[in-house]
């Protein structure tokens, strides 16, 4: 397959080759980087419908969110990094820089996160990164027909939903900058001229920039397929169909006039970061060859055009390189003193040192990093932000590190001004070695590989933790405590069960089997409600919970079992419970004619008629 596409690749580029097929050195096309004032752009108004669904914290810079696209009519996951002073200047706007992903797009996470230093490259940056999620073969532009069971409309989510919510809840300013690899490039150009002054930079790294010419629409479809069985028509129509021109970057060139732009390709040849196969000169990536020469030849084509018509870039070619990502973490790079340039960052740089009773804690922690900003107030306490996470200071818990995941769950949980209020210790393992976690004023946040980090608090904490916390049967917790359904009480999902507590019965846990048979009999909002004791520990070793609407059995050899308190209970009880003749439950109740029955292991109980009767 990878052998057949290089050749299909080549094959076409034969025919998609009329300006330039030089594979030089490395060589700036077109006049450098600073483009000349570009079009008055008007920021789109709010469109009804978008709204933020969902948000995820990684860190206290990093946040997922999960947006209703009402074009798309789906939530569309969108990552950002925020800028280097977020925390410190709360008042202030950032410029943006979106990153796009290649062709085979995954669906929980950006490409430039998964495998590139993305985050760590942008901490001391003063841009909010948008990291749109998903978007597999789409180009990320409007398609005219549903296809694969995916309805696109990504350049009307880029630059008209999303952009009033990044500027209403994420503090971002209307200047932006858009960058992306391969089908990124392509569509990095494409919507920067397509949306003249919506981006003040544009970057392709290996991107196609020639797509309605002979041949090409033949390439991408053969793309699309391979990279999800995706069919090119559903996008542009048939290769006649005047949509392909209307998207092609090359035929865009002369909207992009005004635009800070920066092309890079390599030429297919092996570079540092291939392996050489059996045949000389050639990558193991195959594919990666076909495409890199295909990205190389368009790249130099739409330089000339830009040339031609006098619009100022910056294209740079490579001596060698395929289409695989170490060389994109390279370019992105190279092109941030551009990208910085156009957004006006060019003379930003942290300013900033440790002083007070901060100073002796970063001295113990210097794997935090160097210092990011200087120190800033928060409610009722002081912070400093590094490169590794923060230290928050107050006068009653003192200078604490509180940083990766746990650092994203505080800021979830309101951060100082929050619930959990200030830390009072820094980053500790947990006995078991699996985990970590840091101790607040209100509430302790707990982190593992398997779970992320997640606050347990009030009398959900007192009571784990007299079970031994992590150590005990639930082992950790797996989300955030919240509102039941109805707010009748609080839940809190951790590994091997649920807590629950409502103001009349305080919190308790149900796990195992017997919370699954919870589960089936529709938790709290079952007949059952909310759970009264723990679990309980029984002969032979069953174990009981009991709930306001009744209890639940278990027994490892019959399985998990709910009775409501009555007549068959009573009689039950009567007959010594599961340490009587009658032993464990092995049905719940059932119907029968008259009345309703409950099985046991030495028998069963029936109410018929209001007659109880032990068999």
């Amino acid at each position: 397959m990878r052998q057949r596409f290089v050749r299909g690749a080549l094959g076409l580029m034969a025919g998609a080759v009329a300006v330039s097929t030089v594979l030089g050195t490395s060589t700036v096309a077109a006049a450098p980087v600073h483009a000349a004032p570009g079009p008055v752009y008007s920021a789109p108004a709010a469109v009804p419908g978008v709204k933020i669904t969902n948000t995820f914290w990684y860190s206290d810079r990093r946040v997922a969110m999960w947006v209703y696209s009402p074009a798309m009519g789906t939530n569309i996951q969108v990552q950002l990094l925020l800028a280097r002073d977020w925390n410190f200047r709360p008042s202030n706007t950032f410029p943006q820089m979106y990153m796009l992903d290649g062709l085979r797009a995954q669906e929980d996470q950006n490409g430039w996160i998964i495998n590139t230093n993305v985050e760590d490259f942008y901490k001391d940056k003063n841009v909010n990164v948008v990291l749109p999620v998903g978007g597999e073969s789409s180009f990320y532009t409007d398609w005219k027909e549903p296809n694969n069971g995916k309805n696109y409309k990504w350049e009307t989510f880029l630059t008209k939903e999303l952009p009033p919510l990044l500027a209403s809840q994420w503090r971002s300013s209307d200047v932006r900058g858009v960058e992306g690899l391969s089908m990124g490039g392509s569509a990095a150009m494409m919507l920067a001229a397509r949306n003249p002054g919506f981006f003040k930079f544009a970057a392709s790294f290996s991107g196609i920039l020639q797509l309605s010419s002979f041949g090409m629409p033949q390439a991408v479809q053969f793309a699309l397929n391979d990279a999800g069985g995706y069919d090119a028509s559903k996008m542009y129509g048939p290769p006649t169909d005047p949509a392909w021109k209307e998207h092609d970057p090359y035929l865009l060139a002369d909207k992009l006039a005004g635009t800070s732009l920066y092309v890079s390709s390599g030429n297919g040849l092996v570079g540092q970061y291939d392996t050489v196969s059996t045949i000389p000169y050639l990558a193991t990536n195959y594919a990666g060859v076909g495409l890199e020469v295909l990205s190389r030849v368009t790249s130099q084509q739409f330089a000339s055009r830009l040339n031609q018509l006098g619009v100022r870039a910056q294209a740079v070619y490579r001596d060698s390189g395929t289409h695989t990502w170490p060389y994109w973490q390279f370019e992105m790079e190279q092109a941030w003193p551009q990208a910085a340039g156009a957004l006006g960052l060019a003379t930003d740089r942290p300013a900033c040192s440790t002083s007070g009773a901060i100073a002796p804690v970063y001295q113990a922690n210097k794997s935090l990093g160097e210092c990011l900003t200087p120190e800033y107030d928060v409610p009722g306490g002081r912070a400093q932000d590094f490169r590794g996470g923060r230290i928050i200071w107050s006068a009653k818990t003192g200078a604490q590190v509180v940083g990766g995941g746990i650092g994203g769950a505080y800021v979830a949980a309101g951060g100082p001004g929050g619930w959990l209020g200030f830390p009072t210790s820094g980053e500790l393992g947990t006995p078991d070695k699996i985990g970590r976690f840091n101790r607040f004023q209100n509430g302790n946040i707990y982190w593992t590989v398997a779970t992320g980090a997640h606050p347990v608090g009030g009398a959900i904490l007192a009571d784990w933790g007299k079970n031994g916390y992590e150590t005990g049967s639930l082992k950790y917790p797996t989300g955030d405590e919240h509102n039941t359904p109805g707010d009748k009480g609080r839940v809190q999902d951790f590994q091997i069960g649920s807590y629950y507590w409502n103001s009349t019965n305080g919190a308790h846990s149900v796990q195992g089997k017997i919370f699954e048979k919870y589960a089936a009999l529709g938790y709290e909002g079952g007949w059952l409600g909310f759970p009264t004791t723990n679990e309980i520990s029984l002969k032979a070793g069953g174990k009981l919970t009991a709930f306001d609407g009744g209890n639940i059995y278990w027994t490892p050899a019959k399985g998990a079992y709910a009775i409501p308190p009555g007549p068959i209970f009573d009689a039950w009880g009567t007959a010594g419970y599961e340490n009587g003749k009658l032993g464990y439950p092995v049905s719940d109740v059932e119907p029968i004619t008259g009345g309703t029955r409950v099985r046991f292991e030495g028998g069963s109980i029936e109410n018929v008629n209001g007659v109880v009767t032990v068999k």
